[in-house]
């Protein structure tokens, strides 16, 4: 149960299955300081699952997400879905953390989830002090089990490679017609780090025990070459499972149309509620 104490929350947007909230987060083992959005499921409030703890998903954005997170606006009706699924059996009431992933708009700042050497540490924020903030304050499942990450495009990039890195934080992972190679120009003179941080060298090393959902749009060749030739440098455990939207492109109208997938997928490898 969590032990708090309880976070200071503003709304941020209303949706027709309840509340985002958001907060400012300072991490204790990071020392970064940003924004995350949490949206709880209708259940977290209901009674009957007052002593009962939800998985979580953390969900991240594409483009450079500084002050945004598309998971928490419109466009992304996950939550919405979510509901809808949970309602027919198809799915689990997910707990929805979204931080953002820059601060600053210029793509040569680009932070790519990582501990970059000089630069804010936004990995160890990310994959450490957020899940431990969400652990006291929320009511989750003990261990990894109950933990899944997923982005699109960018996000895909940061859900890749941070379950690789992470494999005893997180279990799954859905990168959306992600990348899987650094691009940021502040690695420039840290060549191994930008190496240690690649998803391209993490998926071939054989150390994370982490399932994947890896997604590109079929209407775009490049996307699918540039997916597929990753998948086939996968070392076991990671077990990856690839799915090609027909007719797909880079767009967030596609992503959209993989959230149910995506939500059937992640009930599948991931626990669900428990009581304590």
């Amino acid at each position: 149960m969590p032990a708090g104490p309880a976070p200071a929350m503003t709304k941020a947007r209303e949706t027709a299955v309840g509340p985002i909230m958001t907060t400012r987060l300072a991490g204790p083992k990071s020392g970064v300081t940003g924004q995350v959005w949490v949206w709880l499921p209708p259940e977290y409030h209901d009674p009957k699952y007052a002593t009962t703890g939800f998985p979580v998903l953390t969900l991240f954005a594409g483009g450079q997400s500084n002050g945004y997170n598309t998971w928490a606006g419109s466009e992304l009706p996950i939550q919405e879905e979510d509901v809808r699924l949970a309602k027919a059996g198809k799915a689990h009431p997910f707990i929805m953390v979204m931080p953002v992933q820059n601060f600053s708009g210029d793509e040569k700042k680009a932070l790519d989830c990582s501990d970059i050497p000089g630069q804010p540490k936004m990995a160890t924020w990310m994959a450490q002090d957020i899940p431990d903030w969400v652990r006291a304050n929320f009511r989750t499942l003990k261990g990894r089990d109950s933990w899944g990450v997923m982005g699109a495009s960018t996000g895909g990039f940061c859900s890749a490679k941070l379950a690789l890195q992470y494999p005893d934080v997180y279990k799954a992972a859905v990168p959306i017609d992600g990348y899987f190679a650094p691009d940021s120009r502040l690695w420039q003179g840290h060549d191994a780090e930008k190496a240690a941080n690649s998803p391209d060298q993490l998926v071939a090393q054989g150390k994370a025990d982490v399932r994947m959902l890896v997604t590109a749009g079929g209407a775009d060749a490049y996307e699918k070459g540039v997916v597929k030739s990753w998948m086939a440098k996968a070392v076991p455990p990671v077990a990856i499972e690839y799915y090609e939207q027909p007719g797909g492109k880079h767009l967030t109208s596609d992503f959209k149309k993989m959230i149910p997938d995506a939500l059937q997928w992640f009930t599948k490898n991931l626990e669900g509620p428990a009581h304590d």
